[in-house]
């Protein structure tokens, strides 16, 4: 294996030419997760940045990307081919295209810049960042997903374009980190679309899962008054993270609150509660 030395701020460290990565062979079971130790270290372009990937979380949209549920000739729930794939799964992926093997997978990372492209400043290497996974290709419809249209975090490197390589102060471990892309993503997106300002009250579904929780906190983080609704047992550790109210996941909102209560709502998991809320 040849490794070639760089320089990281004032250190110089070495970078191999091959890394360690797990392979995603095609649609199906663990059996098409391939562990490598021989995959080619990827070489940043222009405005790109090298991250060595300090963790990495397993997504839902991993899991839904291997077992092939995204293809448009699936049907069935998630959990009917959580292990084994779902049969009669096309070779579309969750944008339409069809999805490309090999690749490596891993929509959520935490990792420090080692390498910089030549139009980026080298003062990066050294910053320890949290990867944006959504990146926007050739138009605003044109979207490549970390770890899906692209290769994303379950690999010793990771190479994306500068920009969405977020600087990340804080005293969080690389793992907790590691958990914040996908989830808290897709919350500030939502709460940003619908303009959730100081003083509203916002109905929050699903508020004990991965995006439900962020949106507590963001929507909380606005000044906002949060409504959620989660189970009994997980009643307690929404309040913490700053509901002033959770009811039942259940519950009758118009007995509770009546039809014009809430300003908002941030419907995580639709199902029959939807055309009410």
């Amino acid at each position: 294996m040849v490794s070639k030395p760089v320089w990281a701020g004032t250190r110089r460290v070495t970078i191999a030419a091959n890394m360690r990565a797990v392979l995603l062979t095609g649609h199906g079971g663990y059996d098409r997760l391939d562990f490598r130790d021989d995959v080619p270290v990827p070489k940043p372009g222009a405005d790109d940045v090298l991250i060595r990937v300090a963790a990495a979380g397993v997504n839902n949209t991993d899991i839904n990307t291997r077992i092939g549920w995204y293809s448009k000739s699936v049907a069935e729930a998630t959990d009917a081919g959580a292990a084994s794939g779902i049969k009669g799964a096309g070779d579309d992926g969750w944008s339409g295209a069809a999805f490309h093997f090999l690749r490596i997978q891993g929509a959520d990372a935490c990792g420090h810049i080692v390498a910089v492209g030549q139009n980026i400043n080298p003062a990066r290497i050294g910053e320890r960042v949290l990867v944006e996974p959504v990146f926007h290709g050739a138009s605003r419809f044109d979207i490549l997903y970390f770890g899906s249209e692209v290769n994303g975090g379950f690999a010793d490197y990771t190479c994306i374009s500068a920009m969405h390589a977020h600087r990340a102060e804080s005293g969080l471990s690389d793992i907790e980190l590691a958990s914040f892309p996908c989830a808290y993503g897709t919350a500030e997106n939502i709460l940003t679309r619908i303009n959730v300002q100081a003083g509203e009250r916002v109905l929050i579904t699903g508020a004990s899962g991965g995006v439900g929780s962020a949106a507590v906190q963001l929507a909380k983080r606005r000044g906002a008054e949060v409504i959620a609704m989660a189970s009994d047992t997980k009643a307690e550790s929404v309040l913490s993270l700053g509901a002033s109210q959770v009811v039942p996941r259940d519950a009758d909102l118009d007995a509770l609150f009546g039809p014009e209560h809430f300003d908002a709502a941030v419907d995580i998991i639709g199902g029959p509660q939807f055309a009410r809320s």
